[in-house]
């Protein structure tokens, strides 16, 4: 018997187990795969000589979080590194779109001095916002305490063109505060790291968010790779007493009067819970697959039919022999590249994949991860990664090679040949300086990781219909469910994906308040 049980090991899980851990109580991990780590992990798979992150890299909210921030992982052998610019976009008339580590740089950049105003004027909307707008995103909802900071903060002179600030769409708030497409494009891209479309209500606000997440934070990824991360937190739980086991698939959770006391693993091994069980797995997983449907409502199931996936993912990963060649060379390298032509194109490109349509022109989100950690390949060569959503159902294919979505061997071969002629047109010569590529279709990431199922990598769709009180479905958005005792850790949780702890901080808390409550009565 131990007091709670978490499934997975993935941050979220990892999180809510070391938060457990600390209150005193008695935790176990059961994870699927052989190592922990969900989709923060790396591998010297694709070359022995080149670290290469398996799923995620740069973890701008990890460096805002304040709950993986409170967890000193650096006690626990986490260490940060950035490249010279967080993020930036080449374009497609020449030259580069960055942000600078400094925001009087990043103004200077732009061609139009009103542009540099205009980013300056958004910083400064950042430093009187963003710390109550991390606290309201990464505190359970409704954010009370937080919500009510973040009001006080918009009450102020100007509050209601910040508020209209949250609710815009990324193209019209490039189109209200820039020029032409280098101020817009950084904010475009950056929204893209949700499958919010550029025209859709709250992808100003994503793009807003992340890139003055850059500006204040960086880009930073761990040294040596993204899976001392997920060690780090691992190592923590384990010195306090927890325990992980890997090669655990939890296959049911045990209910008795309507409450979770215990999982059963693939293997029929049986693990009780006197107090909790977390569940960091997808909000599908957890209902339609672990628990007997007669212990949920109705009204949940009927629900759950319409939850919606975000897009699929087709991940490239090269060792290369030198730095990128790039047509024009960046005055400082960044590390997280996006290449798109313009916003226009992230627009044709959304709605290719909103029709099931696989992209001619594919979005790409890059990270050039030696030049933000110089330990992950031979000093001169480079660690890369490419990788653009597709759809979850495949009706056709935009492009000219006929794909169909079997994401067989040979599609995920082709769909690499067109994500690496992408990189071609930035970077004329980019395919010679290939000594390997691995390319990840969507079945192959949800292979490594069950919860990416069809390669989604967000545990849901972040459009506003399926966030706050309707994540993962309308009525449960908190971390509670239907069961008693069982807590919902994952990314299909509020507020959803983002390497930043707060679905499993928020499952925690909300386990160790019901506890308290339950041996008040």
């Amino acid at each position: 018997m131990t007091d709670a049980i978490v499934i997975g090991a993935g941050p979220n899980g990892l999180v809510a187990a070391n938060l457990l851990a600390d209150q005193g109580w008695d935790v176990t991990v059961l994870e699927a795969q052989p190592t922990p780590g969900g989709a923060v992990r790396s591998a010297r798979d694709v070359d022995s000589r080149y670290v290469h992150d398996t799923f995620s890299s740069f973890y701008p909210l990890a460096a805002a979080s304040p709950t993986l921030r409170a967890l000193r992982l650096e006690q626990h052998g986490l260490a940060w590194s950035n490249a010279p610019s967080p993020v930036g976009n080449p374009l497609a008339g020449g030259g580069w779109s960055l942000v600078h580590p400094d925001p009087a740089d990043t103004a200077a950049s732009f061609a139009n001095p009103a542009d540099g105003e205009a980013w300056l004027s958004l910083v400064d909307d950042w430093r009187r916002l963003g710390p109550a707008v991390i606290d309201a995103l990464l505190t359970p909802f409704p954010p009370v305490r937080a919500g009510a900071r973040l009001g006080m903060r918009l009450a102020r002179p100007g509050g209601f063109d910040r508020l209209r600030l949250f609710l815009t769409s990324v193209r019209a708030l490039g189109e209200q505060h820039f020029s032409d497409e280098a101020g817009r494009m950084l904010f475009a891209t950056n929204a893209q790291h949700a499958d919010i479309n550029p025209e859709s209500a709250g992808s100003g606000f994503m793009g807003w968010l992340l890139v003055m997440l850059g500006q204040q934070y960086g880009y930073p990824v761990p040294v040596g790779g993204a899976g001392r991360l997920s060690q780090a937190l691992a190592d923590r739980f384990t010195s306090v007493g927890g325990t992980i086991h890997c090669d655990s698939r939890v296959t049911e959770i045990t209910v008795r009067d309507g409450r979770a006391v215990g999982v059963v693993t693939a293997e029929g091994t049986r693990f009780a819970a006197d107090r909790a069980v977390l569940a960091d797995v997808s909000a599908p997983a957890l209902y339609g697959d672990m628990l007997p449907p007669e212990v949920l409502p109705a009204r949940l199931l009927k629900r759950l039919r319409g939850f919606e996936w975000d897009p699929g993912t087709v991940k490239v990963d090269w060792a290369l022999d030198g730095p990128i060649p790039w047509r024009d060379q960046p005055e400082l390298a960044p590390g997280t590249v996006h290449i798109a032509e313009s916003v226009d194109e992230l627009s044709r490109t959304a709605a290719q994949i909103t029709a099931g349509a696989v992209p001619s022109d594919p979005f790409l989100l890059m990270g050039q991860m030696t030049t933000a950690d110089p330990t992950r390949s031979p000093a001169g060569t480079e660690s890369v990664w490419a990788y653009t959503h597709v759809p979850q159902r495949v009706r056709h294919d935009a492009g000219p090679d006929g794909l169909t979505g079997a994401w067989d061997r040979d599609e995920g071969e082709r769909m690499a040949d067109r994500i690496q002629a992408r990189v071609e047109r930035f970077a004329p010569g980019f395919g010679s300086k290939v000594i390997a590529r691995r390319v990840l279709t969507p079945h192959e990431m949800q292979a490594r990781d069950a919860n990416l199922v069809g390669g989604a990598v967000n545990g849901g769709t972040a459009a506003l219909h399926q966030q706050l009180i309707f994540r993962p479905v309308p009525g449960l958005g908190r971390a509670e469910t239907p069961v008693g005792g069982l807590y919902l850790a994952s990314a299909s949780a509020h507020p959803g994906g983002g390497v930043h702890g707060a679905c499993g901080s928020n499952a925690a808390r909300a386990a160790l308040l019901h506890d308290r409550l339950r041996f008040r009565k």
